[in-house]
């Protein structure tokens, strides 16, 4: 996925780091951080005399989604912003190379959480719990005028059912439903990438939400049904149920559930071709799912949002 900058951070980005702040200061190249498919994650060390501190630059070194999305950094600071009017921690923006003219790649400059991503949880539910939670305060963050706004990276007039499917009729009226039940939203400030590998743990209590260059205005429903495709193919079809329920008891009568959201958030993330292990989780200690094993656990998920229709 990435084209390039999977080694050593460029001595050129690291110069234009030094120089972000008001005073110049060391940089020191930590590590190139795991679990990123999409872009190069360097961790690095801000030192000032005595004082330290370290941070995060991401380069955006994917051709493709530059350029479907030339504005990726800017997009990116305007969303770290934002999430930063809310409850749960997010990074704080230290500076942007918006077209890449210092750092050779769009870079953005942020402070580092703290904080570990856990997918092995000692306790399913309460993480769950953690999770929907967290999502809930993300989407009481008030949207104002914020700029960028939800687009479906499905195009619908096009969908069709999968071709390696067994179940064929089913994932039919799927396709169906999406393209004849869409319905109204309010829109809201959503993260629009959130699975358990975006969310930081201390202990049993989420510490921050990181990745947010996809955040927009869109429908509440995206999100949800993003971290329950994530979900049914970690954990299974229990696991996304459970969450949702969470979400539930937690937003309240701010959000009303829809399933069209989750079966439109289940052709997003299908991509071309039979449905494959998602490369970050191996980062984080996944290492035992296989791509057969997710594709029944796609085709279960899948079964269970078509009994949801009749609802």
């Amino acid at each position: 996925m990435h084209n390039g900058y999977s080694g050593r951070l460029p001595e050129r980005a690291l110069e234009w780091i030094a120089g972000v702040g008001s005073r110049p200061v060391g940089v020191r190249e930590i590590r190139l951080l795991p679990g990123s498919t999409s872009s190069a994650l360097y961790q690095v060390r801000l030192e000032n005399g005595a004082q330290s501190q370290d941070a995060v630059i991401r380069l955006y070194d994917n051709e493709q989604w530059l350029s479907q999305e030339p504005c990726l950094a800017a997009h990116e600071s305007d969303a770290l912003a934002r999430s930063g009017l809310g409850r749960v921690p997010s990074p704080k923006l230290l500076g942007a190379d918006l077209d890449g003219g210092a750092c050779g790649l769009p870079a953005v400059l942020m402070t580092m959480l703290p904080g570990e991503v856990i997918l092995k949880p000692l306790d399913m539910q309460s993480w769950l719990e953690g999770l929907a939670k967290a999502l809930a305060e993300v989407h009481a963050v008030p949207a104002g005028d914020f700029p960028w706004t939800y687009f479906s990276y499905t195009d619908i007039d096009a969908l069709k059912p999968p071709a390696w499917t067994g179940r064929r009729d089913g994932w039919a009226e799927a396709v169906s439903f999406v393209k004849n039940n869409r319905p109204e939203y309010e829109p809201r400030f959503i993260h629009r990438d959130y699975h358990p590998a975006n969310v930081l743990w201390q202990g049993d209590t989420v510490s921050g939400i990181v990745d947010w260059p996809n955040a927009c205005l869109g429908p509440a429903g995206a999100d949800v049904g993003h971290c329950r495709l994530n979900l049914a193919q970690l954990y299974g079809v229990e696991a996304a149920d459970a969450f949702l329920q969470a979400y539930l008891d937690y937003a309240g009568d701010t959000f009303s559930y829809h399933p069209y959201w989750d079966l439109l958030s289940l052709f997003d993330g299908l991509g071309e071709g039979p449905p494959q292990v998602y490369g970050g989780w191996a980062a984080f200690g996944i290492t035992d799912l296989t791509s057969r094993i997710v594709t029944e656990r796609i085709e279960r998920y899948q079964a269970s949002l078509i009994k949801r229709l009749g609802g």
